[in-house]
């Protein structure tokens, strides 16, 4: 069984060496991982350049969020480390996603290479209704996320970040082009850990996503490469042999 695209594992971690280990014990089962704060703040540039050297495709997820200019200056720094998506906010507002978009393509286009894939955080799968109310949105979860969603797309955003119970909505406000990148997605039997809105891996595709991020469930298991295999034939619907 050959990897695919559509699965992302996070590398979680805040030892790069340990990260590195994992990356290598996954070896060709995995072609797509995420780096997300924890790591980068330890890291650095560093990780982006190794995943690189191994040929993986690298999901930058920092969650950027701040007024337009320093987030576009931001993002055209990031950019230049070559990761292949990377993440800001929808709550940042339409001004701003509209110059991460711009920072993001004239870098590239500059460097001559293509322009990572940029995707907005709608509402994060950590929170839960409890949580939600607290905030005092008018809309309920969901339906905010969707409308987060239609801002971020309208804004040129190429795809959002978005618990699976939110993807079938999303995919049917947004088109069959718009990515979206599910966290919260755990094979079934596993802990739940600090995700609300979760779903199983197949489940999580057929409902719209285009990308599933799966951390734990693989990079703690006591046999790495068969726990992504086992993802991998669910997401295709097959079993494995």
């Amino acid at each position: 069984m050959s990897h695919d695209d559509r699965l992302i594992v996070a590398l979680d971690f805040s030892n790069l060496e340990e990260a590195k280990k994992i990356v290598v014990e996954l070896g060709d089962s995995v072609s797509y991982y995420k780096v997300g704060m924890e790591l980068y703040y330890t890291a650095g540039a560093s990780i982006i350049t190794f995943l690189k050297k191994q040929e993986k495709h690298v999901f930058l997820d920092l969650k950027l969020q701040d007024i337009p200019n320093t987030v576009a200056k931001s993002l055209s720094v990031l950019t230049e480390l070559g990761a292949d998506m990377m993440n800001v906010h929808a709550v940042g507002g339409g001004k701003m996603m509209e110059a991460a978009v711009h920072a993001v393509k004239e870098t590239a286009a500059k460097a001559g290479k293509a322009a990572p894939k940029l995707i907005a955080v709608t509402v994060l799968t950590s929170m839960d209704a409890a949580q939600w109310s607290e905030l005092n949105y008018a809309k309920p979860i969901n339906e905010q996320v969707v409308e987060l969603a239609k801002l971020a797309k309208k804004s040129g955003m190429d795809g959002v970040v978005a618990s699976p119970q939110e993807a079938s909505m999303i995919r049917k406000a947004c088109g069959d082009g718009f990515l979206i990148v599910t966290p919260g997605v755990r094979p079934a039997g596993s802990a739940i850990n600090d995700q609300s809105r979760i779903a199983t891996p197949l489940w999580a595709i057929n409902n719209g996503a285009s990308h599933i991020v799966v951390g734990r469930p693989i990079t703690q298991a006591e046999d790495k490469i068969a726990a992504a295999k086992n993802i991998v034939a669910e997401i295709r619907g097959v079993e494995n042999e």
